[in-house]
């Protein structure tokens, strides 16, 4: 009998995850990541286990150290730059995440955060609270241009909605599909001259800087808004924070942060044009159902001596 520590947070004993884990003749611990671990608890989380199931917390070098016996990373999600993978192969333990399990309900969300920009529904909804009753313009999005930089299964969703939506969509893309005569193919310096609204879809690099920075937040429209479901580590938010204070861009909706949940001194808090969820882009109860199975049977695949379906550290 294999151990599985599971720390994906919505994932329960009890639930379908549990029950193919056990069919397997697996035990599960569960240990939900809600925030920052005590280091001692972090050295040793991966102690005594044989798989583990993660969202997304940080795995560092250090903790896999103490992990003699772990043989599998699974991710129930698709990014996977919160694990140290070098370290990971170094130790021999497979690491896997879920792609092509959670792109329908990030796409969706992505064009709700365009949707509250442009209608300005954040503050509709507070003031409406308040007792006023706003009836300020917002704007159409039918005509608009919609720059999309990434186009793995999420950017390819978000596309065919804005398409739908009677958006022209121009990416920016080191697979280009010439195929698509309805996508407009570009470069990112035209991406982000050409935009109005500019959706991030990219993999992160935490060892290279961040993809927007001031000069790129210079380069977007005064009217033009970007909206963040990726990774919080392609923003420099002190930048972004600067842009949104002068006008440089007129609004931003970010559901990824460099730092989760949002710090009491980030630059980003107490902005009027600005609207924040809580990383919760993928998480709809269909996307998590998913996601947690394909993660689950990484794990069985990798301690049952297969090759798992969606390694990520070859």
């Amino acid at each position: 009998m294999a151990r599985i520590l599971i720390t994906t947070d919505y994932l329960a004993p009890g639930d379908d995850v549990d029950q193919l884990l056990r069919r397997h003749g697996h035990e599960t611990v569960y240990s939900p990541y809600t925030g920052p671990r005590e280091p001692a608890d972090r050295k040793t989380l991966f102690t005594g286990f044989d798989g583990a199931i993660l969202a997304s917390e940080p795995v560092t070098a250090d903790m896999l150290a103490e992990a003699h016996t772990l043989k599998v990373l699974a991710r129930s999600g698709v990014g996977y730059d919160s694990i140290d993978v070098p370290a990971a192969s170094d130790s021999g333990i497979r690491v896997c995440n879920a792609p092509g399990t959670n792109h329908h309900s990030v796409a969706e969300l992505t064009i709700g955060l365009i949707i509250m920009s442009a209608r300005r529904l954040a503050e509709v909804t507070a003031a409406v609270r308040q007792g006023q009753w706003p009836r300020e313009a917002g704007h159409e999005l039918r005509g608009s241009t919609l720059g999309i930089i990434g186009y793995g299964p999420s950017g390819r969703a978000t596309a065919r909605i804005g398409l739908a939506l009677g958006m022209t969509v121009i990416v920016s893309t080191s697979h280009p599909d010439p195929e698509d005569p309805s996508i407009r193919f570009a470069d990112l310096d035209t991406v982000f001259a050409d935009s109005d609204y500019i959706s991030l879809h990219g993999r992160a690099d935490r060892t290279a800087a961040p993809l927007i920075d001031a000069s790129r937040l210079q380069a977007m429209k005064p009217t033009a808004v970007l909206i963040n479901t990726a990774r919080g580590s392609l923003v420099d938010e002190h930048a972004l924070a600067q842009a949104l204070r002068t006008g440089t861009i007129a609004g931003a909706a970010l559901d990824v942060l460099e730092n989760e949940p949002l710090t009491e001194d980030s630059p980003l808090r107490r902005l009027d044009n600005l609207l924040i969820t809580s990383h919760l882009a993928g998480q709809t109860a269909e996307a998590r159902a998913r996601a947690g199975l394909a993660a689950a049977q990484a794990v069985i695949d990798v301690l049952e001596n297969r090759e798992p379906a969606h390694p990520v550290d070859r």
